[in-house]
């Protein structure tokens, strides 16, 4: 239910107000100098300059003085000194160890560390901050030797442990000056090493650091200069990055202008929704039937007694127990199918189809293309009815998803029993494999000539041919299906006389099944589906997938392999073993399965045959795959699987392509029949004197 007109203007002025409030905001940031905040920071006489600060957020990061009345501290990692001078010019600064207990933990065991206040409890270490020790800082340092009389030692080192390092090496105390030591004699040596590097330290490390190397620095560069700012940065973040603050003073007369255009266009923007929204609600009011676009389109295109029945979104949801992805027993290009159980115990596969087909669309683009497959496919699905066809028991239209729902066929997908994990051994042998061709030909054949429109499927593929346990086969995914209809009288007179109509469209399908003259013409024929059924008869004759990247670049495509060693005469190499192993007495059939594959690839749709001949040449290769016989005694027939199978030792007529012809339509009769009239193994009888030659067979 669409939500009242006060309601839509309460919600459309609070988002105006949310989105407009922070314009009136005008007040200093920190970083700015305030009256109030102005107090010097020795050795400055006022503000500390750049990169120094002493606001928060403010400055560069390791430039974060604390400022008190007689010195300033600068923590550098987590070590205080005292900032004793500045020279910018050299971008360098005078620092002294802060002797602050809560900087420089001393040993209460070892005296050393009340007489040198200044020497810290460990090496001072630069490391990961902008500073370096200076050369003159370390030259300095690098002139003390300490002398080696064992008189100068300390007198207990276990005590006093770093300060007897101190005094066997005085350059540990900076670390990165280890290298510029100079060797001296021993006249010159310091007996009081302690007290020299105390008085060294009281006395300053000159410390200086680049710029250029410094991104932190080039950027405030372009905030002071281009954009009048102030540097700062986001102190709460641990990595600190750089923020270059705009003074607002100067922007208040434009943020005035910028809140007032927006205000507007909201403001216009918002009426007319609103227009648009009661205008809409009261045609719904006065059709209810317009809340659904889904269902009007179906209304409008068929009659509503030919549609399937309509489930309610709660039913389906309910079945699939809420689309429980351990119920998903498929995921397809357009949708994925889950198991339902409906109320009245039927059992069923339910489509979801996706919102979205690829990364590239919008949301209404994608919802936009699922809402035309989805009605596509039930305009199609309910005006056909075939055996070998999936049944559509019903749809759901609704704005939380569109679903569909089919048969349910438990054996998998042909796919699956070729080539798929699940692929058992000596199941599909060779006359299972010429049966199944023969049941998706006529399929195919139903689909081409006795549905009008003509129906092209576009999408025969082994992933969209299910088998039951009986190995009967059914076509579904009818999502990309097209009806033969010309838009264009002129065009459809043209086409009158051909023994096949076109639409132009995009191509779509499956890689390794699409017709390679459709991808170039953009001329959906019928002969589409012929092209992939061919494909389909050659993965019937390998066991191979039609797309593999793990094979050769050349035989990537399994028509571009397989037709290959066809033309080279070497079609042994290519058949799946289990048919090979059934020996010389397939051979045959399967060498004239392959060429008529051979024909259903072929480039120009114009070399291919038609779906009839298709179901012609696989009737007579299946009723020589079967042995059909004849005899001056009854013949019997009886159903196995889908087949009916004729068991006697005479040859055939002449003319058997008639006769054949005259046998399968009782064999078409028969088959139809369910298995609870027949029986799995009943035995029928059925005079076929037409069948055999100068016979007169009575049952």
């Amino acid at each position: 239910m669409l939500p009242s007109p006060p309601n839509c203007f309460f919600f459309f002025f609070f988002f105006l107000l949310l989105t407009t409030l922070p314009l009136f905001s005008t007040g200093h940031h920190p970083c700015f100098p305030r009256s109030d905040s102005l107090h010097p920071c020795p050795p400055f006489n006022s503000t500390p300059p750049f990169p120094f600060s002493a606001s928060p957020n403010c400055g560069h990061p390791s430039f974060q003085l604390q400022c008190f009345s007689n010195f300033s501290l600068l923590t550098i990692n987590n070590l205080n000194f005292s900032l004793l001078d500045f020279d910018p010019s050299s971008s360098s600064i005078l620092l002294s160890p802060h002797p602050h207990p809560l900087s420089f933990s001393s040993n209460p065991t070892c005296s050393s560390s009340s007489h040198f206040p200044s020497i810290p409890h460990h090496s001072i270490n630069l490391s990961g901050s902008p500073f370096s020790i200076s050369d003159s800082s370390c030259s300095r340092l690098s002139l003390l030797k300490p002398c080696t009389s064992p008189k100068l030692s300390l007198s207990n080192c276990s005590l006093c442990p770093w300060h007897c390092s101190l005094i066997k090496n005085p350059t540990r105390l900076l670390t990165g000056c280890g290298s510029t030591r100079r060797p001296i004699s021993e006249q010159g040596c310091q007996s009081d090493v302690l007290g020299f590097l105390d008085k060294f330290l009281k006395f300053g490390i000159q410390l200086e650091w680049d710029e250029s190397s410094d991104d932190y620095f080039n950027r405030c560069r372009d905030c002071r200069i281009n954009k009048n700012g102030v540097c700062g940065f986001k102190s709460s973040d641990p990595k600190k990055p750089f923020l270059c603050f705009v003074d607002g003073s100067g922007l208040h007369r434009r943020r005035i202008t910028a809140l007032s255009a927006i205000f507007v266009v909201l403001c216009l923007i918002g009426f007319l929704g609103i227009g648009f929204f009661v205008f809409r609600s009261r045609r719904l009011g006065e059709n209810p039937g317009l809340e659904d676009p889904t269902a009007l389109f179906l209304q409008q295109n068929r009659s509503v007694s030919l549609l399937p029945p309509v489930f309610t979104y709660e039913e389906l949801e309910a079945s699939t127990n809420r689309f429980d992805p351990n119920r998903k027993i498929g995921d397809g290009g357009f949708g994925s199918v889950f198991l339902g159980h409906l109320f009245d115990g039927r059992i069923v596969a339910v489509k979801y189809l996706h919102r979205h087909q690829n990364n590239h669309q919008t949301a209404a683009g994608g919802r936009a293309v699922s809402s035309k497959s989805f009605c596509n496919e039930i305009l199609i699905l309910s005006s056909i009815d075939h055996p070998n066809l999936v049944k559509l028991h019903g749809y759901c239209s609704d704005p939380r998803g569109l679903l569909l729902v089919y048969d349910y066929i438990p054996n998998g997908t042909l796919a699956d029993h070729l080539h798929g994990p699940t692929r058992k051994k000596g199941l599909l042998n060779w006359p299972t494999r010429v049966d199944i061709a023969l049941q998706i030909a006529i399929a195919m054949e139903y689909l081409h000539f006795t549905v009008q429109p003509p129906v092209v499927h576009r999408d025969i593929t082994t992933s969209n041919i299910f088998v039951d346990q009986n190995m009967r086969v059914r076509v579904g995914d009818f999502g990309l299906s097209r009806l033969l209809i010309y838009p264009d009288p002129k065009l459809s007179g043209e086409l009158a006389g051909s023994s096949s109509g076109c639409v132009w469209t995009g191509p779509q399908g499956t890689p390794g099944y699409l017709d390679p003259d459709y991808h170039k013409s953009f001329r959906l024929t019928e002969k589409s589906d012929v092209y992939s059924f061919g494909v389909v008869l050659l993965e019937l004759i390998s066991g191979l997938k039609a797309v593999d990247q793990r094979r050769e670049k050349r035989e990537v495509a399994l028509v571009d392999m397989v037709v290959a060693k066809i033309q080279l005469g070497l079609l042994d190499q290519v058949v799946d073993s289990a048919v090979a192993a059934e020996g010389a007495a397939v051979a045959e059939s399967v060498a004239a399965v392959a060429e008529l594959a051979f024909r259903c690839v072929a480039d120009d749709k114009d070399d291919r045959p038609d779906a009839r001949e298709v179901v012609a040449e696989l009737r007579r290769i299946w009723s020589r795959t079967r042995g059909v016989r004849c005899s001056n005694s009854n013949v019997v027939f009886y159903r196995s699987s889908t087949v009916v199978e004729i068991e006697d030792d005479d040859d055939l007529s002449s003319d058997v392509r008639t006769k054949t012809e005259i046998m399968f339509t009782f064999f078409e009769i028969v088959d139809e029949l369910p298995l609870s009239f027949l029986g799995k193994d009943a035995y029928m009888k059925l005079d076929v004197s037409l069948l055999c030659k100068d016979e007169d067979v009575n049952l």
